[in-house]
């Protein structure tokens, strides 16, 4: 493994401590939250400030805001994101042909992350949140985007963060999920009931961009209570079929 520059891990630390939506921190806050030594904690933050990835709050002394910087980078990654613009559209295709919520994740070691989000207009619906992010094995976005690594990641990715359950429903033998991945693998799309959710189902399919990776995946999440063999059917043929279409946008080939 290439070796980790601590100071940068601990600079990044503190960005990622506004990920919580806080508006501002302060040194000591910096301090005890990360465990850090006082002295390094003021040269991080100095530093931060310097390079306009951080900036002191204007009417709270001592406290500091995220900076300039973080907004340009964010910008950048934006204006690439073609896969979060395109999924959008693709949820919003499949919420006007089922009127169940869709989702788009993409996979982030052992974990999905929300890119895009429709809801339905149902007044019982999923309840979750772009950027959220939830354990890959127990849901079918997740089973989509883990049936693509080979089998070495899969275990080393695994070793490092064993699965754990979200509900009694949930696979957590390596085993058991490796079985379930080379179903998904085989199918094509992915099912979960009530694996990370005792009240909801989903259906998932991957989506490949124009080198035939698979770069995302996208979802339909049902109550249980509309949940049934036939809607099953439904869902995994229209979300294999959006599948598809957001595929074909980012490039990728058809797939049967």
């Amino acid at each position: 493994m290439a070796r980790r520059t601590p100071a940068l891990l601990r600079a990044l630390d503190i960005l990622e401590l506004f990920t919580d939506g806080r508006e501002s921190v302060s040194a000591p806050e910096v301090v005890e939250e990360l465990d850090l030594p006082r002295t390094t904690v003021h040269e991080l933050l100095h530093t931060l400030v310097d390079r306009q990835y951080l900036s002191a709050h204007p009417e709270i002394p001592g406290r500091y805001r995220l900076g300039l910087q973080l907004f340009r980078l964010g910008s950048a990654y934006a204006e690439g994101l073609d896969t979060a613009r395109t999924g959008q559209q693709i949820a919003r295709e499949l919420v006007a042909a089922c009127n169940e919520t869709s989702h788009v994740a993409v996979l982030d070691d052992v974990s999905i992350v929300y890119i895009a989000k429709v809801d339905s207009s149902h007044a019982v619906r999923m309840v979750s949140t772009l950027g959220g992010r939830i354990p890959a094995h127990c849901t079918a976005l997740g089973k989509v985007l883990l049936s693509a690594l080979p089998e070495h990641e899969l275990r080393a990715r695994f070793a490092r963060t064993p699965p754990e359950p979200m509900t009694p429903r949930s696979i957590t033998d390596l085993p058991a999920l490796l079985e379930e991945l080379a179903r998904v693998r085989e199918a094509g799309t992915a099912v979960e009931i009530c694996e990370s959710n005792p009240d909801v189902c989903c259906v998932a399919a991957p989506v490949r961009d124009r080198t035939d990776q698979v770069v995302a995946a996208v979802s339909v999440s049902v109550p249980l209570h509309r949940w049934s063999d036939e809607r099953r059917t439904e869902l995994e043929e229209l979300v294999a079929e959006g599948a598809r279409r957001f595929s074909a946008a980012l490039g990728g080939r058809a797939r049967t």
